[in-house]
This record gives C-alpha cells, structure tokens and sequence, in this order.
C-alpha cells in the first residue's frame, strides 16, 4: 500500500498531533478506523437487505438458525446473534407472525422452547444469504486475497483478545 494513501482518520490524527504531539495515537488511529469500518459496512450490508426487503436482524436470526442446522433454544438464539432474550422474543414473534419460523415445545420439558425455519423461512434465507456472500466480496474487493487472509488473522487475533471465543 503506498504511503501516500490517507483515510479520514488520518485528517483527525493531525490534528491530535498538532495539538498533543506527546500522545502515542496508533491505538487511536486502528480503533477509529475499526469503528468507521464498521459504520461503512453495516451501511453496505443493510443496504443489501432493504433492496430485498429484509432488516439485518431478521437475516441475523434466520441465518443462526439456517446455519445450525436444527432447532435452536432462545437462548442459544440469543447467545448466537448477541442480543437479550427480550429483543429475541420480539424477533421471533415478528418471524413467527410472517411465517418465518416456528415456535415448538421441547417434548419432555414444558418450559423449553424450540425455534426451527419454517420451509418459507428456509427458502427466504437460503436465496437471500447467496446475494449477501457477494455483497461482502463486493465490499472488500478492493483487497488481495492475501491482503484478506491477512486481514481475518489480524482481526481474529483481536477478537479472541477481547474473549469473543465462542
């Protein structure tokens, strides 16, 4: 990558050193990055679903249950999309009430609860989620693929750093 390519973020660093030369700003300039990227992309993603009529957190839910390949408690739901299990409940009951998912009694235990796709709710993910993996490789084309290698490594170390191991 050539030095002279600068980024927003490079404009606010100056400005910090202009003012506080004796402040040691890579931290700063690696977390405001990772923060603005995250704004970009959620942008780009969310993009993507309302072209297809869908909000992120139904594709969220949807998507943990598609990828786990059967039914799912609440609150492995919950742990898997990171949200409270009260916000789940609303997302279900909006999945549940659109014919998306289905909400069963777990035989032999009255207070469990299974949340499984429905066939409507299998097809809608699996056609949306092949558009949505081309979005991403559309968003990070501008990236080798060793440059993404490299980026998943990077960003992986950090996030086990911070415990999100599972």
């Amino acid at each position: 990558m050539a030095d002279t390519m600068r980024d927003s973020v490079d404009h606010f660093l100056d400005q910090w050193t202009a003012q506080r030369s004796d402040l040691d700003l890579e931290a700063m300039g690696a977390v405001a990055r990772l923060l603005r990227l995250s704004r970009l992309v959620n942008t780009q993603v969310g993009r993507y679903f309302a072209e297809h009529a869908m909000e992120t957190w139904e594709f969220d839910v949807l998507a943990t249950l598609r990828r786990s390949g059967r039914p799912l408690t609440p609150k492995e739901l919950a742990t898997s999309v990171m949200i409270s299990s009260a916000a789940l409940t609303n997302r279900v009951d909006r999945l549940d009430a659109s014919g998306y998912v289905t909400r069963q009694a777990v035989p032999n235990d009255r207070r469990s609860l299974h949340i499984t796709l429905t066939d409507k709710g299998r097809e809608l993910i699996d056609k949306t989620v092949e558009g949505h993996v081309r979005n991403q490789r559309k968003i990070i084309s501008s990236l080798s693929d060793d440059d993404c290698d490299e980026l998943n490594r990077v960003l992986r170390t950090l996030l086990v750093s911070l415990g999100d191991t599972r």
